[in-house]
């Protein structure tokens, strides 16, 4: 069945794969965004320029989309906007969670949709969980919640600071930092496979009121993923263990995407999604997985490497104390 789709984004890092899937699926196609990304859109897909701050917005609700595809909306301020804009007004409200919002400390590292929510440790996951709150605090927009983890496109899943500044440092032959040992499992989902499942829920009368995350099946330590990343490049991975109490003691803003995230072992279970949309195959060769993103990754490389970022020099800096430290 053909459907209007709403996408509020349309050209990210999971909805761009999302409109294709959705155009492929024969659904008509609009997408709003603020028009800073450029990127192919396929045939038929309308073009919105506008952003949510914006009077304009309010009125989309009157438009009537059988979906709305939420990729943008980070506070519950914004939902609540978006309740009052779309309640009783659109078919199907589909929220783009985080799996970031399951509990910290994690209790058991494989997860279904029933872990708790309690994230302490980062303030966008508080706040995509008190999204989620909202909309099932109410019941005028029908609505269904999705939770990826972590996926892949153009970005670089890189555990600690900022990705290029760590490729760059792999390339150099300089030690890249890992939490721990780097032996805890990360799970890593292209966007191209969150994407299909995805947009199977769209008009799913089994996904109304509900939840589910979607990612692959099998995790990877974050020594495979590193050592992965630097195969892509032709290089050797040379890795800096750092305890993770000591990285936040360093830089701050490190906490929410370390002990809020990526500092603990985290597999999923989808037999959820799957007994609602049917079976799908995500990709599980590490290398396939981040194919994409190092041919993205090699195109922004290309231009003159930048200065010595103040984060580049920290590193260097944790690094050497780390060192003094063992050393005795």
């Amino acid at each position: 069945m053909a459907l209007s789709v709403l996408y509020i984004g349309g050209t990210g890092q999971i909805s761009l794969p999302c409109v294709e899937a959705s155009v492929a699926a024969g659904h008509k196609v609009t997408i709003l965004n603020r028009g800073k990304t450029s990127v192919p859109l396929p045939p038929g897909v309308e073009t919105r320029i506008g952003d949510m701050n914006e009077d304009a917005y309010g009125r989309l609700g009157d438009e009537h989309f059988d979906v709305v595809a939420q990729f943008r909306l980070y506070t519950a301020e914004q939902m609540k906007r978006d309740i009052a804009t779309f309640a009783g007004k659109c078919g199907q409200y589909v929220f783009i969670s985080s799996a970031s919002v399951y509990q910290k400390p994690v209790q058991n590292y494989f997860m279904t949709e029933r872990t708790p929510q309690d994230n302490p440790f980062w303030e966008y996951s508080r706040q995509k969980t008190a999204c989620e709150n909202l909309l099932r605090d109410q019941s005028e927009l029908t609505y269904t919640i999705v939770r990826p983890s972590h996926t892949v496109r153009t970005g670089m899943p890189i555990q600690v600071g900022d990705p290029d500044n760590a490729i760059r440092r792999m390339i150099a032959g300089k030690p890249v930092i890992l939490t721990g040992d780097g032996a805890s499992l990360w799970t890593l989902t292209r966007s191209v496979d969150v994407a299909g499942p995805l947009v199977r829920l769209f008009g799913n009368s089994k996904a109304l009121g509900d939840d589910f995350h979607i990612t692959t099946d099998r995790g990877f330590t974050w020594n495979q993923i590193h050592d992965a990343i630097a195969r892509g490049f032709g290089v050797k991975a040379v890795h800096a263990y750092v305890p993770t109490d000591v990285l936040v003691s360093y830089q701050k803003e490190w906490e929410g995407p370390l002990m809020g995230d990526k500092t603990w072992s985290a597999l999923f279970d989808n037999s959820k999604i799957k007994g609602v949309v049917g079976s799908f195959e995500a990709s599980t060769d590490i290398d396939e997985i981040l194919r994409e993103s190092v041919t993205h990754a090699k195109s922004r490389l290309n231009a003159p490497a930048p200065a010595q970022s103040t984060e580049d020099r920290l590193i260097d800096r944790i690094i050497a104390a780390q060192a003094a430290v063992r050393a005795g």
